[in-house]
């Protein structure tokens, strides 16, 4: 554990409750419970109001970021030791020189910028375009895919940072002040905005608009969070992403057309890095602009999970199944109520002789446990929805039960999620585009799995350790959503 840097405070991530006039925590991502002492909570306090920091301050503060309850936050001023023109621009680019003049004309002045051109088919396009940004250019007569591309330019690129930005996305203006103070982290290996739809595009008012805006795949929410599989966001696109160049000795997987930031994020965590994901700065995506397309996408992205998982193994894991929410999660589903409050019960009072002691109330394991519980049941149904669509149709020509089964399994995920987000959609044709998206990305996966030869991405994760742990967050998971 390192302790929080100097001219950084920290704020407590949503998912933390205080107990005990303070001096408990728990939540984060993995859920975690922390007892301070007196010292300990007053630490805290300056930690969260940017006073000046008792000892030990920083001890704490790196432990709580560490841990996933607290986000670090620059509070040093505007200067860093990482100017603008510390970092290179690196956009690979295959064509779509309409899209590479909207990408370079965002991108700000102050950074070098060098294009690699991956075998376009009208490279005079792609040169004529980057001439008139100003931009550097290395043209590829083998298309090698972005993976290759970039490696392509890291070996032409010495600034300490390098940002990564697909050619069919848009900064906004001084996008990278909100990424680079986090770099004066010496453990931070790499930084990632949060990617948005394009506004103003033909299809915005049309359901599939509605519908990118309020479910882009690359759109990973607005909380703050370290990355990596056992957090919130558990990995982040390479659509746009800042990385401290010596952090990257080995670049991309060239082998993976997709998923390759999966990839690289994942190695980066295991290397010892880390990584942040700072919804702050926004960076806009041009999404599909036709629901084929959409799907098209969505089963691309989908055939990624074989690949990664003979490189990272469990982490692609569909679901994660705890013993106390998953009997729960099951009782609903096979209609057993008297088992489901039965469960549920054990489930509070086992929570409640970890917790209980230390000033956490009944009523709060009882949430918990409900929670725990009712994120397991979504967990299952959108891995059911992405992985066995057909047997889930099937079992709801077995009578009254199957119906009712396979009814919570496919529509309990959208219905969460429509309440939870609040689309410009109605919940009908929510629910709809989400059971398509889902099945054409687990069509992708099945053919990833097949052409790997591996099963691990259908395979649910069972974590019976930690089953009463308190937990206050999403379980559900997907293999690379």
């Amino acid at each position: 554990m390192s302790p929080l840097p100097d001219g950084f405070g920290i704020q407590l991530d949503r998912s933390v409750r205080r107990f005990k006039e303070g001096s408990v925590l728990v939540g984060g991502h993995p859920g975690r419970l922390m007892t301070l002492s007196r010292d300990g909570v007053d630490a805290l306090a300056a930690l969260l109001s940017d006073r000046p920091l008792p000892a030990g301050a920083r001890d704490l503060g790196g432990r709580l970021v560490e841990a996933g309850m607290a986000h670090p936050h620059w509070t040093g001023g505007a200067r860093t030791a990482l100017p603008t023109r510390d970092v290179t621009v690196v956009v690979p680019a295959r064509d779509r020189a309409g899209e590479l003049d909207r990408c370079l004309d965002s991108l700000s002045l102050g950074a070098d910028v060098l294009v690699v051109d991956d075998a376009s088919a009208d490279p005079e396009s792609v040169t004529g375009v980057c001439a008139r940004h100003g931009a550097r250019v290395i043209t590829r007569t083998v298309n090698g895919g972005p993976a290759a591309a970039r490696n392509e330019a890291l070996r032409s690129v010495d600034t300490e940072l390098v940002a990564f930005v697909d050619s069919d996305c848009t900064v906004p203006p001084g996008w990278l002040d909100g990424l680079l103070p986090l770099f004066e982290d010496p453990t931070i290996g790499a930084v990632a905005p949060r990617i948005r739809p394009r506004p103003g595009i033909p299809t915005d008012g049309s359901a599939l608009g509605r519908y990118t805006d309020g479910r882009s795949c690359l759109d990973l929410g607005a909380e703050p969070s370290e990355v990596g599989p056992e957090r919130l966001v558990r990995y982040v696109p390479t659509a746009a992403l800042v990385v401290r160049r010596s952090a990257l000795p080995g670049g991309f997987d060239p082998d993976l057309r997709i998923g390759e930031d999966v990839d690289l994020v994942w190695r980066l965590a295991a290397g010892g890095w880390r990584v942040r994901y700072e919804p702050s700065v926004v960076v806009h995506h041009t999404e599909p602009g036709s629901w084929g397309g959409l799907l098209a996408r969505r089963f691309h992205y989908g055939t990624s999970a074989g690949p990664l998982a003979r490189r990272h193994g469990r982490h692609l894991a569909p679901v994660e199944l705890r013993p106390w929410p998953t009997l729960v999660a099951a009782a609903v589903l096979t209609g057993r109520a008297g088992v489901a409050v039965a469960g549920l019960a054990a489930s509070t009072v086992a929570m409640d002789r970890s917790t209980g002691g230390r000033g956490i109330p009944l009523a709060q394991a009882l949430r918990w446990s409900a929670g725990g519980a009712g994120w397991t049941l979504v967990g299952i149904g959108r891995a059911a929805t992405i992985l066995a669509g057909p047997a889930v149709a099937a079992a709801a020509l077995l009578g009254r039960r199957g119906r009712m089964t396979s009814a919570l399994l496919v529509l309990t995920p959208p219905a969460v999620e429509w309440c939870r987000r609040r689309p410009r959609l109605d919940p009908v044709r929510w629910t709809v585009a989400s059971v398509a998206d889902d099945v054409a990305y687990g069509a992708g996966v099945w053919v990833g799995c097949l052409a790997s030869r591996t099963v691990l991405p259908l395979v649910p994760s069972v974590r019976l350790s930690g089953a009463s742990a308190p937990l206050a967050s999403d379980s559900s998971r997907t293999a690379v959503d």
